[in-house]
């Protein structure tokens, strides 16, 4: 887009009273204005707590954003914890939550069947352990693909590993469903190391930067690390993208045109405004945007941060019941049965909330024993 649109994109800005957190004035007007040529077709609140909602074939979608404290020496926070419902504590008190953990906040060991999950880290650390003996250390922009598949039990824990300094986690982390015929797939689980996912910056004269990093897909002719073997994002067709986007300061992304079956959303992490073409999307919330259009995205001197969930839907059924998803009921009965019999291979560790020492050095071991290491 051209200087002057660009000029003319921040002047709707400036107009609508979003450019310094102001109220949502004119939002209604530009989309009845605009009518069938709206590019939002629908827009949701998110909550500052729990899921956001999705499109199919995304199932769950969750920003955790934890100021923990300085740790305790034993990667627990050095704060009192009484008054925390502690192995369920959502409260965000003091701005950050044990969620499952006791001693350690996080994820303790727990069972997933017939869909992926991925990890995209920001800040933090995160300790990852499985019932097939698989562990890692991941984190600081790191990526973590798991393929549940036929089943696996693991824990994610966030280790306090700084003692001196408090120990900020921020996080998203997504399930994409697997297709009927991939949901017995065997588990596999797979690091994008931050060194390694692409970026694409972009610059706009005299005013803001952006930076775009390529989790999944292609975009600007960067092309994601390959997600694993029976991942529905391998297949040609899926037309996945997922895309963090960092605007800083008043500048523009644009997004190509996907195709018209697929659906395309974005979420606003931050309050801050932006414009979707020339319509304006104030404070934290899904704008699911028209497929088979390009969309240009623009920020005003605030900046944005951005969350971009691109996919063909599967378009099959989907029967949800907590950490298993499958097509039907029966299936659902019997992945309760398999666990209480298997536990989905077992469990290795010592204690269900397995954290992986002191150091911060990241690094992935495999089930079969193989280690890597960031670079």
């Amino acid at each position: 887009m051209s200087d002057v649109n660009r000029r003319d994109a921040l002047r709707v800005l400036a107009s609508t009273g979003l450019v310094v957190g102001g109220a949502a004035t004119g939002v209604h007007a530009v989309s009845k204005r605009r009518g069938d040529q709206s590019m939002i077709v629908s827009q949701k609140s998110l909550p500052n707590q729990g899921p956001w909602p999705t499109l199919d074939p995304f199932l769950f979608c969750v920003h955790h954003q934890d100021a923990y404290p300085q740790g305790d020496g034993a990667l627990a926070p050095r704060a009192s914890l009484q008054g925390r419902r502690l192995g369920q504590d959502f409260s965000g008190r003091n701005g950050w939550s044990m969620y499952h953990g006791r001693s350690i906040p996080g994820f303790p060991k727990h069972p997933h069947r017939g869909f992926e999950t991925i990890t995209i880290v920001r800040d933090g650390l995160i300790d990852h352990s499985d019932s097939l003996g698989g562990r890692a250390r991941y984190g600081a922009g790191d990526v973590q693909w798991l393929t549940a598949g036929h089943g696996i039990s693991h824990a994610e824990m966030f280790p306090l590993i700084d003692a001196h300094r408090p120990n900020p986690t921020d996080f998203f982390q997504l399930w994409i469903n697997l297709p009927a015929a991939k949901k017995r797939a065997d588990p596999y689980f797979s690091m994008s190391w931050n060194e390694k996912i692409p970026r694409v910056h972009t610059q706009t004269d005299g005013e803001g930067d952006s930076l775009i990093r390529v989790i999944a897909g292609l975009y600007d002719g960067q092309t994601a690390p390959a997600p694993p073997p029976a991942s529905y994002a391998r297949q040609v067709d899926s037309d996945i993208l997922i895309l963090t986007i960092e605007m800083n300061g008043a500048t523009q992304v644009t997004l190509p045109a996907c195709l018209t079956s697929t659906t395309r959303a974005l979420y606003t992490v931050a309050p801050s405004p932006v414009l979707i073409n020339d319509e304006p999307l104030e404070g934290r919330r899904m704008a699911v945007l028209k497929s088979g259009a390009p969309h240009v995205l623009t920020s005003g001197p605030e900046g944005a941060r951005l969350l971009l969930l691109q996919a063909k839907p599967i378009g099959e059924p989907v029967v949800q019941y907590g950490p298993f998803v499958m097509n039907t009921q029966a299936e659902i009965r019997e992945a309760f049965r398999d666990y209480r019999v298997s536990e989905f291979g077992g469990w290795p560790w010592k204690r269900d909330d397995p954290v992986h020492g002191s150091s911060p050095q990241r690094f992935a071991q495999t089930p079969q024993g193989g280690r890597e290491e960031p670079g």
